[in-house]
């Protein structure tokens, strides 16, 4: 059983951070470690909250526990994601060396949740640019959305031959895999989530349908980005990893939308996050752009 440590927010009421990554990341076979970034009562897209973030001396100070026990060098992985203050990206990054030392195989995913004001996600001054100067040259994986790789490149994308080249010159920092959870190209048809993986030899293509809710739930990024670390760990190639999550979160939203829920249904859809019921195929697209 593969060990992750997971660094991201968590909240009491529905489904986002940790509270989205860490009950799927369980359900397909993971031993998995939370830290918690902030303790929200509800995800900031509802307007209003109630808890703070954590100081972030804690994220050091846990895994101080973590090593007394011996565990650090147990660790296959570390996923982080939203962080809820400044101080907090270079507490990540002091984890993520102390546990490859420790464990040299170690996995580092970096979903870089950097604030979506169209949507209410809402990160705090600093963190945005302090992920873009600092992360990439760290993380083994990463995870952006369509926002996010144009941060993180300082391009804009409109096209799919734009979205791979930004994810090259993200993994010429360092990444071996970039994930695109969520790309918008000019043409895309509107029921339809496209996504996109990339690595050094391989581009992958796949979508999913875009069901049509009054607000797309929150926390979809988050378990897209536990199931592929999932996968991966689980010894899936980057092309069954893809698919695996396209249709793993497909169930999950099928199920949300089915129930008329503004929240994920992770416990109702628990048996198709491991064991998805349909299929989407990648597209293998890396010919077009070979390296």
């Amino acid at each position: 059983m593969k060990n992750i440590l997971s660094i991201q927010s968590h909240v009491v009421y529905g489904h986002v951070g940790n509270s989205a990554a860490v009950f799927p990341m369980q359900r397909m076979g993971m031993n998995v470690w939370p830290v918690h970034t902030v303790m929200f009562s509800n995800h900031t897209q509802y307007g209003d909250w109630g808890g703070k973030a954590m100081p972030a001396s804690m994220i050091g100070e846990l895994a101080d526990g973590l090593e007394r026990r011996g565990q650090l060098a147990q660790c296959a992985a570390v996923l982080s994601g939203y962080l809820g203050e400044v101080e907090q990206v270079e507490e990540v990054l002091e984890v993520v060396r102390r546990i490859k030392a420790a464990s040299p195989d170690a996995l580092y995913l970096c979903d870089p949740v950097m604030g979506h004001p169209g949507k209410g996600c809402i990160v705090k001054p600093g963190i945005q640019q302090l992920m873009v100067a600092r992360m990439p040259e760290h993380a083994d994986l990463m995870t952006p959305n369509h926002l996010e790789l144009e941060m993180l490149t300082e391009r804009s994308i409109g096209t799919l031959d734009e979205a791979v080249s930004a994810c090259r010159s993200l993994l010429a920092r360092g990444p071996k895999v970039i994930l695109v959870k969520h790309l918008i190209v000019s043409d895309k048809p509107d029921d339809r989530f496209d996504m996109l993986a990339v690595s050094r030899d391989e581009v992958w293509s796949g979508s999913r349908p875009l069901y049509p809710f009054t607000r797309q739930p929150a926390g979809v990024g988050d378990l897209t980005s536990g199931v592929f670390l999932a996968a991966l760990l689980k010894g899936m190639t980057i092309k069954e990893a893809f698919e695996h999550t396209l249709a793993a979160v497909d169930r999950v939203l099928h199920e949300t939308h089915a129930q008329g829920s503004a929240e994920l249904e992770l416990v109702r859809s628990q048996h198709e996050i491991d064991q998805p019921s349909c299929r989407y195929d990648a597209m293998d697209i890396s010919g077009r752009y070979a390296v």
